[in-house]
């Protein structure tokens, strides 16, 4: 009676869990691409994680706290390591619906990459897509950001351009004054050698170059 029990509950879950089987899902593993020398041997161990790791994930789920390790079902398993799994109502002899799968792994699929260290492209849930990764708040937009680089790249461009201006207006400013003032000390020298003893910015006789007699001698 044993026996036959056993043969019936086996022939039960064959035709639960079987790939393209009503709420059944195929998974692949891609162990030593993963993770080349230290990859490791899938076997029955291995199985009875992923089982456990399944159940935990359903019992998550409202409703579902009741599920335990014997309610996942794998089938099919093969060398290159893929194989179907269906969970099985603990209160009835039916698969539980695949949305309540699905919705059950996507919430836990960090969990059981984890435990067999491996990730979305490595531990692959077929008919369930991978959990996308939480967008990163910025506290300060990108556009922010460009805008103030760009604002102040001008501003120092405006700003060495005025200085250059400056700078610029300055030494003309100096190279004339120079100009004017060696044009001074020319003429000056020029009439001191000529003796002329003329003021020339006043067109009058420079007392300075008169003699004493020519001062005292009336015209």
């Amino acid at each position: 009676m044993l026996w036959l029990l056993f043969l019936l509950v086996t022939a039960s879950h064959a035709q639960l869990c079987q790939p393209g089987a009503e709420n059944a899902f195929k998974v692949r593993l891609s162990i030593k691409a993963a993770l080349g020398k230290k990859a490791y041997a899938w076997d029955i161990n291995e199985e009875y994680l992923f089982r456990a790791m399944v159940a935990f994930s359903m019992r998550k789920i409202p409703k579902r706290e009741a599920t335990e390790i014997a309610h996942v079902l794998l089938c099919n398993v093969t060398q290159r390591v893929s194989f179907w799994f269906v969970v099985t109502d603990p209160s009835k002899n039916h698969t539980i619906p695949a949305a309540e799968v699905q919705s059950a792994i996507r919430m836990s699929r960090n969990r059981i990459n984890n435990a067999f260290s491996l990730n979305d492209q490595t531990l692959e849930f077929l008919r369930i897509p991978s959990t996308l990764a939480p967008p990163v708040d910025e506290s300060v937009p990108a556009w922010i950001i460009i805008f103030g680089v760009i604002f102040c790249i001008v501003i120092v461009a405006i700003s060495l351009l005025v200085l250059s201006g400056i700078w610029q207006s300055r030494r003309k400013k100096t190279e004339t004054s120079e100009v004017i003032d060696s044009e001074d000390k020319c003429e000056h020298m020029i009439t001191m050698e000529n003796g002329n003893p003329l003021d020339e910015k006043g067109g009058h006789v420079n007392d300075a170059f008169m003699s004493e007699d020519e001062r005292l001698t009336p015209l």
